[in-house]
């Protein structure tokens, strides 16, 4: 019986890397933080306590989350980041091994503390963070010039913004110029440097990111479109506005389409836009067209927010197929 179960895990796992070389290659560049989480009532106004029940940690950071998810999802992914020699390093580091994620590019720094996230959830699903950035802040683009092969050797790069502007905008151009296809959720909203969007593939803001990037106000779907124009101006190829239950609005050669939500009972939005992000990476590296793989990920962002937690809420494949299904 062992050596059938061995034999069978071997298939499984040739199978697997079958499939992966029939698939472009996802570099995620980003954030690793630990999460801790309390579940209140409401969500504390400047100066209030609020007593909260339940408190839990959960592994998390935008890059960290957007790179399990592209994992679980059936992509081929490698992850670049930064995180401190300290048990939530470790932990990360085993984390990310057991998800499959090729961790190679993992950096070890024994100068920093690992990133803390503090998350509050009320009982609408709704959360705020606060996030100290700890070795993450260190992620420069020296480390990437040492570890040049991680952009070579990949096709889709996808990056937020917890991590620092100049590393993000150093990947980007080298990305760009080497005909990789670039994905920023531009997470934490912030002021984006033209040269880095002029090398943008695809940019991923909510409505608040928006409106920064753009200088227009969104209040209905033509004023998200007129957004989106404005930043697809500035050399973006692919702009997809997500707008929360009213759906994502892509924006793309010159036209727009408004794809609608799906119906769930939200619980915790907390990782919801790095799923979006890491399903939309696994949907283009499939070739999947810009439409489709933003209804995978809206599908697969769906799933995420009926469940508590960062990565403890990614799904997997099967369970977007078969939600897909339903």
């Amino acid at each position: 019986m062992p050596d059938t179960i061995s034999r069978i895990l071997l298939i499984l796992r040739q199978i697997r890397e079958v499939k992966q070389q029939q698939l472009s290659r996802i570099l995620v560049v980003g954030s690793s933080n630990t999460d801790m989480v309390i579940k209140a009532t409401h969500l504390p106004q400047a100066g209030e306590t609020v007593l909260g029940g339940t408190f839990f940690m959960n592994p998390g950071g935008k890059g960290a989350n957007q790179a399990v998810a592209a994992a679980r999802l059936g992509g081929d992914v490698a992850l670049v980041c930064k995180t401190g020699s300290d048990i939530f390093g470790h932990q990360s580091q085993r984390l990310f091994e057991e998800e499959g994620i090729r961790t190679s590019f993992v950096i070890s720094d024994n100068r920093y503390p690992s990133g803390v996230a503090l998350i509050t959830v009320d009982e609408q699903g709704e959360n705020c963070i606060v996030v100290a950035s700890g070795a993450n802040a260190q992620l420069l683009p020296a480390d990437l010039q040492q570890r040049s092969e991680a952009i070579a050797d990949a096709d889709y790069i996808l990056m937020q913004l917890e991590i620092p502007m100049e590393t993000v905008c150093f990947v980007a151009d080298a990305a760009f110029r080497q005909g990789k296809r670039v994905i920023l959720n531009p997470a934490p909203a912030q002021q984006l440097p033209a040269e880095l969007l002029r090398c943008l593939s695809v940019l991923t803001p909510n409505e608040t990111e928006a409106e920064m990037i753009s200088g227009v106000e969104i209040h209905d779907e033509a004023s998200a479109t007129e957004a989106a124009r404005a930043i697809a101006s500035l050399g973006v190829r692919h702009v997809i506005i997500t707008l929360g239950s009213k759906g994502a609005l892509i924006y793309s050669d010159g036209a727009s389409e408004l794809l609608p939500a799906y119906s769930v009972t939200a619980v915790d939005t907390t990782a919801a836009g790095d799923v979006f992000n890491g399903a939309l990476a696994v949907a283009l590296s499939e070739g999947q067209s810009i439409s489709d793989a933003v209804r995978f990920a809206c599908k697969a962002a769906a799933i995420s927010v009926t469940r508590v937690g960062a990565q403890a809420s990614i799904p997997y494949r099967n369970e977007v197929n078969a939600f897909c299904q339903s």
